[in-house]
């Protein structure tokens, strides 16, 4: 057994290997702060590189890619204003279970989550959630199918058939193709719901509306009451729209790639009025992928938080609105269809839509629409094929056609990098 003198002698040595191995890890972290401190402007871009969207830089003879609603905008912020505040790190052992609360309705949604997206909503006042079931999918498109199955499942005794999946054009382009991929016996697609005639439906509502912006309400109406609505709210955020009211609609999609940019996280929720739909949605997640990646939903919680945080914890004079993301991304949407307005009004060939203003609860202003998307047309003669015209010109867009519209419009995104848009702007300007 060792002497107490002996004890010591190890402890004191101990101390000292501990104090040294201290030294150098912090010198070697200071190293290390040092180096990214004083990097050159080539390993800048280097690192910049690696930690960035993964997308080619875009130059002025660059192909300009707006055909996804891709929203790297958002990424200025995230790397600036927040710095760390929605960084997350998750322990090996942790989120190793399926299961999320055995106890709640969506067995596989981490309380975190319901509770940071409940606290959204009362933040910005655009959706009711008292008295709704949240669910959570990989992005809103998951829910959007699971929605269908729980509006159509069980086929009613005597169906006459699939149940039809309209919506007014021009719509969403995927809505058509992931409403008919798995060839549902349940319901089909049925195009626009302008020209439909009938009573047993689902329409879909996008609202603020993808490709167009414009706001829009159900526009059929059921006499038997078979007919349902899911409404998509993607966009319905202070930065592309006026929020003039906190909507209450049974079925409300959500998703964090419109409201954060967080497009690569993959979370969407869907607030939910009636239980039993609410079981069957989750029920179809269930089936098709055994719920939602936990890790994902920590992220997205995080996130959802830090934003929340940051409007709750009041700016000072001093920070002023640096780190409120919706002011951010309100000021960039803002900035960006100014350019756009002038560009269309240089080049004379184009046009958009009207400008749309209302009183916006949020921001206690009056504000003007922002959409995401540019529904931009063509009033040249002789250009009958607006994506073909502007693919010419190095920018790939996606056609109307794709949205049942015609030929001479395209959508756009408003949300890439800022090096693409301003190309693309300053490629626009000069067209005649």
């Amino acid at each position: 057994m060792a002497s107490r003198d002996q004890a010591g002698s190890l402890v004191a040595s101990a101390g000292r290997i501990g104090m040294v191995a201290s030294v150098t890890i912090n010198l070697a972290a200071l190293g290390l702060y040092l180096r990214g401190r004083f990097l050159g402007n080539r390993e800048k871009k280097a690192v910049a590189a690696l930690t960035s969207t993964g997308k080619p830089r875009v130059t002025p003879d660059s192909l300009v890619n707006l055909d996804h609603g891709d929203p790297t905008m958002f990424e200025e912020f995230w790397r600036g204003a927040m710095g760390e505040q929605a960084t997350l790190v998750i322990p090996g052992w942790q989120t190793m279970s399926y299961f999320s609360n055995l106890s709640g309705l969506c067995w596989f949604l981490e309380p975190g989550l319901e509770r940071e997206v409940r606290r959204l909503h009362r933040l910005v006042g655009n959706a009711a959630t008292e008295g709704y079931h949240v669910l959570v999918g990989t992005g809103s498109m998951q829910l959007f199918q699971a929605a269908l199955y729980a509006l159509c499942s069980p086929a009613p005794v005597g169906s006459d058939g699939p149940v039809s999946v309209v919506s007014p054009a021009p719509y969403y382009s995927s809505y058509p193709s992931v409403t008919d991929f798995l060839n549902s016996g349940l319901y089909r697609w049925a195009g626009d719901a302008n020209t439909f005639d009938g009573d047993n439906y689902i329409e879909l509502v996008c609202s603020p509306n993808n490709p167009d912006g414009g706001i829009r309400e159900s526009i059929l109406k059921s006499e038997s009451g078979k007919g349902k609505a899911i409404h998509d709210l993607a966009y319905y955020w202070p930065q592309y729209t006026p929020i003039t009211g906190m909507l209450a609609h049974d079925i409300m999609l959500f998703t964090v790639s419109k409201s954060t940019g967080h497009a690569g996280t993959r979370i969407g929720w869907a607030l939910v009025k009636d239980r039993e739909v609410a079981q069957r949605m989750s029920k179809y997640i269930e089936l098709n992928t055994i719920g939602v990646s936990k890790d994902s939903q920590l992220r997205a919680a995080k996130i959802i938080a830090a934003v929340v945080d940051s409007y709750e914890r009041q700016p000072s004079a001093a920070t002023g609105d640096a780190s409120l993301l919706f002011h951010f991304a309100l000021r960039q949407m803002t900035r960006r269809w100014k350019a756009l307005r002038a560009a269309v009004a240089a080049s004379g060939i184009f046009s958009l839509p009207d400008e749309v203003a209302g009183f916006c609860t949020f921001t206690k202003d009056t504000m003007t629409a922002n959409p995401p998307f540019a529904w931009l047309r063509c009033e040249k003669e002789g250009v009958e094929d607006l994506e073909g015209f502007l693919r010419e010109h190095k920018i790939i867009t996606r056609s109307g056609t794709k949205f049942g519209a015609d030929r001479k419009v395209v959508r756009i995104s408003m949300v890439d990098t800022d090096e693409a848009f301003n190309v693309f702007i300053d490629r626009l300007a000069t067209m005649q």
